[in-house]
């Protein structure tokens, strides 16, 4: 087991969309002195064909993707389908409470539907368990982003990845949503 990322590899960061890694991943790239690339502006510049819903062609993607220049810090909900596990050093899963991830999309106006498919996910750790798949438990780590800065949150990722710091175990919430009522207030959102 690697102890911190080779350089020549790439460091992923994903999570539910709404967990911090448009906002961490700069500040773990900047603190390793690595570049910074968010899969979606990859998909754009490569001209991928990218749907009115904002859904990537990942075959498309992952057929023209071809890193160079050393290595990155790559970013996105996409990451384990994207990248072949060799080429990835550590993953960092960021996770965040349902209950707050769900008024983070309800403020950034995310539609009833998407609000309920993305806390869903995170509440049964949908980006987490693709993450493990994809890259093993070796490779992968998960972080509570619920009531971090993203500076405070870079710094724990930073820790883990150049071995200061051991990765807590894994995330459940599913525990906290132990009855129907709670699931309900959950999963529910006025419009949907």
């Amino acid at each position: 087991m690697k102890a911190h990322p080779r350089l020549e590899d790439i460091v992923g960061i994903t999570g539910t969309p709404g967990t911090g890694k448009k906002s961490v991943a700069p500040l773990v790239a900047a603190s390793l002195g690595l570049a910074c690339q968010g899969i979606d502006e990859t998909a754009r510049a490569l001209g991928v064909p990218i749907s009115r819903d904002g859904a990537v062609d990942t075959d498309g993607l992952k057929a023209r993707l071809r890193v160079s220049g050393g290595p990155s810090v790559f970013y996105g909900h996409l990451l384990p389908y994207i990248f072949d596990p060799e080429a990835v050093s550590k993953v960092a899963v960021l996770r965040c409470e349902p209950s707050f991830l769900k008024d983070r999309l309800l403020q950034r106006r995310y539609s009833g539907p998407k609000v309920v498919e993305n806390v869903e996910a995170e509440l049964i750790g949908l980006e987490a368990s693709d993450a493990y798949d994809a890259f093993g438990p070796s490779r992968t780590f998960e972080v509570d982003t619920t009531h971090l800065t993203p500076e405070s949150c870079a710094q724990k990722v930073v820790a883990v990845l150049l071995g200061k710091k051991q990765p807590t175990r894994r995330i459940d919430w599913v525990g906290a949503y132990d009855t129907g009522a709670k699931l309900r207030s959950l999963l529910s959102v006025a419009g949907s």
